[in-house]
């Protein structure tokens, strides 16, 4: 049976899009699905980055330039996530081929329940031909008015390219007044929200240990609201626990979780 292919795409960079991508393939992954994660991102390749995974010898890249077979590409990650990583050298950049990410996504179809791909921010070529390799899109963005205006123009070029948008996860969510409610970016993308991930300190902390949010403090806020969003892709029951105190936390770093 072929798996769902969904890329996700951002009108501009910085929306946490690729972070975001990663944890949700990780927390598809506790639910037990099958997961490949894709960096599509053929100049800015960092998926594997987030996901603490160093020294590659064999990338995305090398597939797309014909210099390797695709079975070598694919690594496994945290929770059992399968990888297929971008390549961060520029002369792997040079003789990559985007146009042929298509033969990728045919070739690990029915490998996987779910096909997550971290498509380039912005709407340059590399980015519109990510949008042709998903069958369906996801929105990460900020609520921000010009964060928005990129995203509707990603929607627009998405449904003209026959690619299906499921919705949009708002990411960095503060709550200020400056922010454009759900209900209005709703109404401005024609798309539904599927998640409201909020600003979450641990984010950043989990990133500089290179480990997935979802793994490395499953009870931060950001990280509830992740799980969230994949028991509601992969169709299962899940109840969040309760979100650990600051002072726990630090016991927690301190002592490792021994009581």
């Amino acid at each position: 049976m072929e798996g769902r292919s969904i890329v996700f795409a951002s009108g501009k960079g910085g929306t946490g899009k690729t972070t975001t991508v990663a944890n949700l393939g990780v927390a598809l992954a506790q639910f037990g699905k099958e997961v490949i994660l894709i960096d599509a991102d053929i100049t800015m390749a960092n998926l594997s980055l987030v996901l603490g995974m160093e020294d590659i010898p064999i990338t995305l890249h090398d597939v797309l330039a014909r210099e390797a077979d695709l079975k070598d590409a694919i690594y496994e990650g945290p929770a059992g996530v399968k990888v297929i990583p971008g390549g961060l050298s520029l002369e792997k950049v040079k003789k990559a081929k985007p146009e042929r990410l298509r033969e990728v996504i045919r070739e690990i179809s029915q490998m996987a329940d779910f096909i997550l791909i971290d498509a380039p921010a912005g709407l340059e070529m590399t980015s519109v031909t990510a949008l042709l390799i998903g069958k369906e899109l996801i929105i990460v963005t900020n609520p921000e008015i010009s964060a928005i205006t990129d995203s509707l123009k990603t929607k627009l070029i998405a449904e003209k390219l026959g690619t299906l948008p499921l919705g949009a996860i708002l990411n960095r969510v503060t709550n200020e007044k400056t922010e454009l409610s759900p209900e209005e970016i709703e109404a401005i993308l024609e798309v539904p929200v599927l998640a409201m991930i909020p600003e979450d300190p641990e984010v950043k902390r989990a990133s500089a240990y290179g480990v997935p949010l979802v793994v490395k403090n499953p009870t931060s806020p950001a990280a509830i609201a992740i799980k969230q969003l994949a028991a509601k892709l992969a169709g299962v029951r899940w109840e969040a626990p309760q979100p650990e105190s600051p002072i726990k936390r630090v016991f927690k770093a301190i002592f490792g979780g021994k009581r």
